[in-house]
């Protein structure tokens, strides 16, 4: 807050539940100064996400357990998490339309949805953001998402924005990832990809030091370059990040900056996908 933050992104199976509670409770004396998003969407047994429920009551059931986790009386954007394909998105739109109109949710939002599933989902209730993974090394939002948010006027809010780390330079091949960190499970950062990968961060490294900032602010930057309606969500456990993060703000990238930019992360490409074989089976739906 000290920083200017005022968006702050959570989700039931964050722990899960755990990290709602932190959330709500950090936040309690500053509620009416914030926007709180979290999501809906898993089936959770056990305290262990085991698939997806986005049954209208299981969606009411779960605003109102958030309500209670994060200490407020409505929440401001409430995300489908991922796109359940046992669920009509117009039967998860019409149940968010519902708490809306009792004044338990302000907006709607998606997480990892693609063009399509957008559109029918915005033409039962407008849909105000969609949340997916977008940086300098995913791009996959850019062909048909962002002209789809662009032309319905809703806003985008990319997570993982410095590539889980990667961006940031801090991340190479002699990086030890604790067993329960979930980069151990995606491609694109074991061992022979993160080689291949280096020349891109090498390059955002480079311009940063031109520019006098950090590589992470360099690629928030980028972000923030892309279009005025996106707001990305870098997450840290870190109060220096945070500092570092917010501080992007004030880093001015020029056209050809960004030109640059784009040019080498094109040329350079990504080796690797950016989920296990599971998990890109939900996303983009």
């Amino acid at each position: 807050m000290d920083r200017g933050v005022t968006f702050f992104d959570t989700a039931e199976v964050y722990g899960p539940y755990v990290n709602e509670e932190l959330v709500g409770e950090a936040l309690a004396p500053v509620r009416d100064q914030v926007v709180l998003a979290t999501k809906f969407g898993w089936r959770i047994e056990n305290g262990t996400p085991v698939g997806l429920d986005s049954r209208p009551d299981q969606i009411k059931r779960v605003a109102d357990a958030s309500l209670r986790r994060l200490r407020i009386d409505t929440i401001d954007l409430f995300y489908q998490h991922r796109v359940d394909p046992d669920v009509p998105v117009e039967d998860v739109a019409g149940a968010v339309a519902e708490l809306v109109q009792a004044g338990k949710v302000r907006h709607f939002g998606l997480s990892e949805a693609g063009a399509a599933t957008i559109r029918r989902a915005h033409a039962v209730h407008p849909v105000t953001a969609v949340q997916s993974e977008y940086s300098l090394w995913t791009r996959d939002p850019e062909p048909e998402v962002l002209p789809t948010l662009a032309e319905l006027g809703i806003g985008f809010v990319p997570f993982s924005p410095l590539g889980k780390g990667f961006l940031t330079g801090t991340v190479d091949t002699t990086t030890a990832f604790t067993e329960r960190d979930i980069r151990t499970t995606i491609p694109r950062f074991d061992q022979h990809n993160l080689a291949a990968n280096q020349a891109l961060v090498d390059h955002v490294a480079t311009l940063a030091r031109a520019r006098g900032a950090t590589p992470g602010q360099v690629a928030l930057a980028w972000l923030l370059a892309q279009h005025p309606w996106i707001a990305p969500i870098p997450g840290t456990r870190r109060v220096e990040r945070i500092v570092e993060n917010a501080d992007a703000t004030k880093v001015a990238l020029a056209a050809d900056d960004v030109a640059d930019l784009d040019a080498t992360a094109t040329r350079i490409g990504v080796h690797g996908d950016r989920y296990n074989e599971m998990h890109l089976g939900l996303v983009g739906k």
